[in-house]
């Protein structure tokens, strides 16, 4: 008869009035599932059956309902629900998704973007001319966007699977001398002076530097305390916030000379509330990181020092190179940097390794060279 049903150990099959055969079965949500078509034979709907109890008892099985998600519309909720992101790192990623991810990545269904799919999309943004750099953050992006995916059982596996597609190649940035340290602080104005030198030799980033305060500077112990950071927020402004990491809440010896230099600058520009400002502008607010190049005319600064390509976060860098080759611990320059990882720590210890390195065989040439002298 056309209605008459099958009987099966799992699933469910029917002979419709068409002639052709209807399968479904209850899923694993206690919910009857049906076949997206219909087949032409028993057999065929049999087959398709025993592929979706293959997938339950593998534990592999995901709601076919589900699949259908584009891509685009779940990336720009992630942005929005990924709890704990500072408005900085909201905004690239806001920025790196209609970039990078949306217009190709973006119209497609979760389930249809395939490890194939992502080579293509890699390459065709290298291709383009896009920079190693960047296109590694948005690999990482779109990543940890399918990461969470798969934790939702909206995909079974996360398709980005491109070994070292998510590792930056960033160009050497340049390491200050002591002496150019302290000729750039010479012809920057008097009111942001002892702001380059405590970026450098406290290593701090933009952010934190401009956000410290009165009540965090102690003259008596020699140290400043990082408990804030500036972030800048398109249609906001700066936005006084935590620092990057919890780690970023630190403690740091600051050298007495620069303490000495930072004296000054108190007397002369801090007022005597707490919570003053230690670095502003000449109408006392808090400088924006697009207005400092011009204020201090860095560029004329950095060409008069020889280093016109130096950026105010290579201060950070040199002052991490200094730290690193006093000899102190990981663990001690991981605290300084203010950083929860040991992997910067480590690249700055390595990096002083190979220069120590390169002075040891340097003065071993002089000393074979002195020593050929003496016994010719």
């Amino acid at each position: 008869m056309a209605n008459r049903s099958g009987k099966r150990a799992f699933g469910h099959l029917r002979k419709l009035p068409s002639g052709r055969f209807q399968a479904s079965y209850i899923n694993p949500a206690g919910l009857r599932q049906r076949a997206p078509d219909t087949f032409e034979s028993r057999a065929a709907a049999g087959d398709w059956l025993t592929v979706q109890e293959s997938t339950i008892l593998q534990q592999t099985w995901t709601d076919p309902t589900l699949r259908n998600i584009a891509f685009g519309p779940y990336a720009e909720r992630w942005i929005k629900e990924r709890a704990g992101l500072r408005p900085r790192t909201i905004q690239l990623y806001e920025w790196m998704f209609e970039r990078y991810l949306k217009s190709t990545l973006g119209p497609m269904n979760l389930s249809a973007i395939d490890p194939a799919v992502i080579r293509s999309w890699r390459l065709n943004l290298l291709t383009l001319g896009n920079s190693e750099t960047m296109v590694a953050k948005a690999y990482r992006l779109l990543r940890a966007i399918f990461n969470t995916a798969v934790e939702d059982e909206l995909i079974r596996r996360n398709p980005c699977r491109i070994t070292g597609g998510g590792t930056e190649k960033p160009s050497e940035r340049p390491v200050l001398e002591l002496p150019q340290v302290v000729a750039l602080a010479a012809l920057i104005p008097q009111r942001q002076r002892s702001m380059i030198l405590l970026a450098t030799f406290a290593s701090l980033r933009y952010g934190e530097v401009t956000a410290l305060q009165r009540a965090d500077v102690d003259f008596e112990a020699g140290t400043v305390s990082i408990n804030h950071a500036f972030t800048e927020v398109p249609g906001r402004g700066l936005v006084l916030g935590p620092p990057k990491s919890r780690a970023g809440v630190r403690t740091i010896a600051v050298p007495s000379t620069v303490m000495a230099a930072l004296k000054d600058h108190f007397q002369r520009y801090v007022s005597d509330s707490p919570d003053a400002f230690v670095f502003t502008g000449v109408k006392g607010k808090p400088i924006r990181r697009s207005h400092f190049n011009g204020l201090v005319d860095w560029k004329a600064a950095v060409a008069e020092i020889g280093v016109p390509q130096l950026h105010f976060h290579d201060l950070r860098h040199t002052g991490n190179t200094l730290a690193a080759s006093s000899g102190v611990s990981t663990r001690d320059l991981m605290a300084r940097m203010g950083h929860d990882s040991m992997n910067a720590a480590l690249i700055y210890q390595h990096a002083t390794k190979q220069a120590d390195k390169k002075i040891s065989d340097s003065l071993d040439a002089r000393l074979r060279a002195a020593d050929g002298e003496s016994g010719s």
